[in-house]
């Protein structure tokens, strides 16, 4: 039989799987942002009567397409449609009363792509294994993030958080308790929950989140924001008010955006920028002042990094043989580093390694590792992981990087989009790993090592030897970046 689940605006008709898994798609959690709701808050969504067919994903958020080499390494989707605030369930007991653990995926994608319809996101192993899982629609881009005067700013995050309000007053029907919900989220879906994680919107939502290669660090200032507004706006040749915006086609919006991307990571100048320079990302939420602070609201914390992930931008792109001196060093400067200090540590842990190789490391280090450290020791009993299975993809070089771990985490090692970043002969053993350990935390909150603590820093190390926990990891150059942003 078909599964039905009843929902505050209505009853909805999802499919059943293999394995007693049903999955219900494109289940509207906020009305279309579009028309007068353009640049607002999301509204709730209108109900419905009779039962609504939820066996086909509903619309993505407007995004223009990632470029190559990107296109055919990042799971992305495109469909097409307004009604583009939808989720999708996937549970193996469909209706009230089974009161299981909830995992709620928020995709990557630099807060201007992505979407919760790529089958690198189904979510049927988490359900396989007693879990209800939850993956969600956020606005990118100018639409979701872009600092506009009159409106909110973070529209993507108010999505999410309006989200997850629908999954507590909903998410019981589905098999799931509102009380054991697990935000986990990589890259952009990461930095959102860490952001989330100190707004008070989001408070008593999730007991807890898992950071994937992403922490609290990444945000914009406002007067960083206005820059970015201005430059779009002077792309299109319009005025910088979300009237203005609003009158734009949207494939000319999303164009403009695609320029303006490539002219941050073409010269990334902070006087032109702000902290995007830095960060080669426009649209960011914006924050007044520094980072979130580091949140004390009882929410259990996994979080982790890959160990190369830089090479995802360096590889396929060619730009790993070509860096020179000059450009490392000019980015352990930007870094708030002394080159004559820092470089001989990373140079002498990787005897011979080219200039590429170290800016990997040190930019991995000051990306993703070292913000998860310190969001890590900011919240005392959070547990600390590294992905380090390298893939054997563009002639073994590729490696640990970024995104590398999601086939794993999702227990999809077969899924087409995943091929041409994990390779051949990816083990199943480390997927059993990591999967594991994240269905463990969302259950039990252990996700099955001990806590980090500054004693010890003990850290689990996912890779092809068996996963196992280290005490400080690369101490030497962690060493490097203490009093340093």
């Amino acid at each position: 039989m078909e599964p039905v689940c009843t929902t505050r605006q209505g009853a909805v008709r999802g499919e059943l799987l293999r394995n007693g898994v049903a999955a219900f798609r494109g289940i509207p959690y906020a009305a279309p942002p579009f028309g007068e709701l353009r640049f607002r808050p999301p509204a709730p969504p209108r109900a419905w009567s009779g039962t609504r067919d939820a066996t086909a994903h509903g619309p993505t958020p407007p995004k223009a397409p990632y470029g190559p080499p990107f296109d055919v390494l990042i799971p992305d989707d495109t469909i097409e449609g307004e009604d583009c605030l939808n989720l999708n369930v996937w549970t193996p007991s469909p209706g009230p009363g089974a009161r299981l653990p909830v995992m709620v995926w928020l995709y990557g994608g630099a807060f201007a792509n992505g979407a919760a319809s790529a089958s690198a996101y189904d979510g049927s192993a988490f359900a396989r294994d007693g879990v209800v899982f939850v993956s969600l629609n956020y606005r990118l881009g100018a639409d979701g993030f872009l600092h506009l005067d009159g409106v909110p700013d973070n529209r993507g995050l108010l999505d999410q958080i309006a989200a997850l309000e629908w999954i507590r007053d909903n998410i019981a029907a589905f098999g799931g308790d509102p009380d054991r919900v697990t935000v986990f989220g990589e890259s952009a879906g990461a930095m959102s929950i860490g952001v989330l994680l100190a707004h008070d919107g989001a408070r008593g939502l999730f007991r807890r989140a898992i950071l994937q290669s992403g922490a609290a660090h990444h945000f914009l200032t406002p007067g960083s924001a206005r820059r970015i507004t201005a430059r779009l706006a002077a792309l299109l040749g319009v005025e910088p008010t979300a009237d203005a915006f609003a009158g734009v086609p949207l494939d000319r919006l999303l164009a403009a955006q695609s320029d303006l991307r490539g002219e941050v990571v073409a010269r990334p100048d902070p006087a032109l920028w702000g902290e995007a320079a830095l960060n080669a990302m426009p649209f960011e939420p914006v924050t007044a002042g520094s980072a979130p602070p580091g949140p004390d609201r009882g929410v259990d914390l996994l979080i982790g990094s890959n160990r190369e992930e830089y090479r995802l931008f360096l590889v396929p792109t060619g730009r790993l043989h070509r860096l020179k001196p000059a450009r490392l060093r000019a980015a352990a400067e930007a870094y708030g580093l002394d080159p004559d200090k820092a470089l001989p540590v990373y140079e002498e842990a990787r005897p011979g390694a080219a200039p590429g190789e170290i800016f990997d490391a040190l930019t991995t280090d000051w990306f993703y590792r070292i913000p998860a450290i310190r969001l890590a020791e900011s919240v005392p009993g959070s547990r600390m992981y590294e992905f380090a299975r390298r893939s054997d993809a563009f002639e073994g070089r590729l490696g640990a990087c970024h995104a590398g771990e999601l086939a794993y985490v999702f227990d999809r090692l077969d899924d087409p989009w995943y091929a041409p970043m994990i390779g051949g002969g990816a083990p199943q053993a480390v997927a059993d790993a990591m999967h594991g350990a994240w269905v463990a935390f969302a259950t039990t909150g252990d996700p099955g090592w001990p806590a980090y603590a500054p004693d010890t820093r003990t850290t689990m190390i996912f890779d092809d030897v068996g996963p196992g926990p280290v005490d400080d990891p690369r101490r030497a150059e962690r060493e490097l970046w203490e009093g340093v942003r």
